[in-house]
């Protein structure tokens, strides 16, 4: 089993295509703005070029660990110490590839974990941050919905491509 570096990089570049579908303002932009605080000219006041640069460090980091979190055969490979300790592996770790190492790789099946990780990490960490600052039930839900579509998506993406 080799890590999908392409998959990675894909998975991280559909945050940007979910982010401006989600916060258009025909769909989630005008109401996430309103809730925020957000106004069109501090937006247009940023730094284009360093948030959009860090958006796509930060959402190829969240999809660099997506594998661990959707892909099961990720575990039986952290047994053996990783991937520079394969050619050294007891026979039975190969065996184990052999009969369960496509075990679960499907887009669904990436989704479905996916979806638990938006729903179990980003969703407590938005709601308590949104809780704290004093944010409405609005904007906890429209930053949690972001990240957990974006969590299933980059899910079905690193599980599903083989």
């Amino acid at each position: 089993m080799e890590f999908n570096f392409l998959a990675v990089f894909v998975a991280a570049l559909s945050s940007f295509v979910v982010g401006f579908i989600w916060y258009n303002p025909k769909v989630f932009g005008t109401i996430w703005m309103k809730e925020s605080g957000m106004t069109e000219e501090k937006a247009k006041s940023g730094n284009m070029i360093k948030i959009f640069g860090l958006t796509f460090v930060y959402s190829l980091m969240l999809a660099f660990i997506m594998p661990a979190l959707t892909i099961h055969q990720m575990g039986a490979l952290g047994m053996i110490g990783g991937p520079k300790f394969i050619d050294s592996a007891l026979p039975s770790y190969a065996a184990f590839m052999h009969d369960y190492g496509d075990a679960f790789r499907t887009f669904k099946h990436g989704a479905l974990h996916g979806f638990m990780s938006g729903l179990f990490i980003a969703l407590p960490i938005v709601a308590i941050k949104g809780l704290f600052e004093h944010k409405s039930w609005k904007y906890i839900a429209i930053s949690a919905g972001y990240w957990t579509v974006i969590m299933t998506l980059m899910g079905a993406i690193v599980c599903g491509w083989k």
